[in-house]
Parts: C-alpha cells; sequence; structure tokens
C-alpha cells in the first residue's frame, strides 16, 4: 500500500456501544508512513466502571486484567502525539471508534478534529462492493440466482432455502432451526423497550431522546423533575414503558443488577 500522507489504523475495544457514556478498555494503532515503515501503539486503560460479561467473553478483558491501568484520560496526550496529523483508517471507525475516542479526548480536556481528515472504512467500503441483501445471501449459502426479487413469495421461498442452509453451516449436526437461536446481537439488550427509548448502562436506566436523554437517569428525572415523567405517561410507549414510569412515580425505580 503506497501513501502520500501518514496513516493510522485505529481500534478500540470498549465496555460498550454507547458512544456517549462507553469507555475504552483498550486502544490500538498502527502507525503507516510514506516510507513504509510501521509503528504500533497498544495501551489498556481502566474505564473506572465494571466490564460486562459479555464484553469479556468477546475480548478476553476482565477487570483484574486492567485493575493497574491508568484511566484513559491519563494518555489521551500520549495518544495524540502517536496520532499527529495522520489521516485515519480502520473497520467502522467512521461510526464507532473515532467517534468514541473524540468524546474521551475532549473529556480529558482536549480536542480531536478526525472530521477535517480523511478517513478510510474498510466496512463501509466492503458494504459499498459486497452487497449484504436477501440476494447476496442467497448466492452465498445456497449458490443460486434470485431472479425474481422483491416478489413476496419467492423472497420467503429464498429466505427459507438460507435458514436451512444456515442451519446446516453452523448447526453443528443440530437440524431443528432452535440451533440459530444463539447468533443475536449482544448490543440489543442494552435497550429496555422494543422502540429503543430507553437504554440500560452501568446498571441504571436512561432515556435517550428529549432534554434529558443521555444526561440523566429516570431516577434522577423523576427526583429532580417529577413533572416530566407525568407528562412521558401521556404519551404513546407501549405499556411495558409506562409501567416503568408508573413505578418510578410510586417511588420504585428500576434496577438492573447485571448485564450480560
Amino acid at each position: 500500500m503506497k501513501l502520500t500522507r501518514p496513516l493510522i489504523i485505529l481500534d478500540l475495544e470498549t465496555t460498550g456501544t454507547w458512544i456517549e457514556k462507553d469507555r475504552i478498555i483498550e486502544i490500538g494503532m498502527i502507525r503507516c508512513l510514506s516510507d513504509g515503515r510501521t509503528e504500533s501503539f497498544v495501551r489498556r486503560a481502566n474505564p473506572g466502571i465494571p466490564i460486562p460479561a459479555g464484553v469479556t467473553r468477546l475480548t478476553g478483558i476482565s477487570d483484574g486484567d486492567v485493575k493497574s491501568a491508568p484511566p484513559f484520560k491519563e494518555m489521551v496526550p500520549e495518544v495524540l502525539g502517536f496520532i499527529g496529523d495522520a489521516d485515519f483508517g480502520g473497520f467502522n471507525v467512521e461510526r464507532f471508534d473515532l467517534p468514541i475516542l473524540e468524546r474521551e479526548v475532549f473529556d480529558a480536556g482536549l480536542r480531536l478534529e478526525w472530521r477535517h481528515r480523511t478517513v478510510y472504512d474498510a466496512q463501509k467500503i466492503y458494504h459499498i462492493h459486497e452487497k449484504r441483501d436477501l440476494k447476496a445471501a442467497y448466492k452465498f449459502y445456497c449458490q443460486k440466482e434470485l431472479s425474481n426479487a422483491h416478489s413476496a413469495l419467492a423472497d420467503s421461498e429464498a429466505t427459507l432455502e438460507i435458514l436451512s442452509a444456515q442451519i446446516a453451516k453452523y448447526g453443528k449436526g443440530n437440524e431443528y432451526v432452535e440451533s440459530l437461536i444463539d447468533f443475536d446481537y449482544e448490543p440489543f439488550t442494552d435497550f429496555f423497550d422494543a422502540d429503543r427509548k430507553f437504554r440500560w448502562w452501568n446498571g441504571e436506566l436512561y432515556p435517550v431522546f428529549g432534554k434529558y436523554g443521555r444526561k440523566l437517569t429516570v431516577e434522577e428525572i423523576t427526583r429532580k423533575d417529577r413533572s416530566y415523567i407525568e407528562y412521558l405517561m401521556t404519551t404513546d410507549f407501549d405499556e411495558k414503558t409506562k409501567e416503568m414510569l408508573r413505578r418510578c412515580l410510586a417511588g420504585k425505580f428500576p434496577i438492573r443488577l447485571t448485564r450480560p
């Protein structure tokens, strides 16, 4: 790969996927130079909050592994020094790694102006050139062309074939459709409701909308501005959410004792 400018390849491991609140537990960077040389940078950070079990399963990093590590804000000057004026590359960096790094840098009292630089996001390029729609899945799993896509019955028939092929490929000898039940996306479990208006973080429930969104927990809002919770009760939230709000007004606040 030939370069005209330095390029930083970036990846972060974090306590979760909420950009406004989750914390970096590991940063890895490769600085690529125009003369072909590369330099590596890797550090672990103590997030100051528990690392969820699901993150430990995914990354192999536990609370004990970062217990003696410094908080990320202490290494921010070193991180920015390594980055310098380089452009950025990575996988899904534009939507996740760079925004959360920007927030962590800002929390340390400094700035990272990454939007003024060129970003080469391998995920974006991958999805543009290698489609991930039903037609592509049918070709990948069934080795067939879907000639009449967007016909409701034809799409259903193709999906049935795809699920059957996925059972054969991933079911580990189990021919039942239940063998696919474990293939789910863990981040969805962070949301309290189907509409994704309330989100768990570090055992507390936050709204992600409105004037208190991402700032105060529902308990803090109830204690500070009870009328706001009463107003939410008049909106079109589902019954599960309204029951949660009623319990808050009665002083029974939602507590998430564990997180997957």
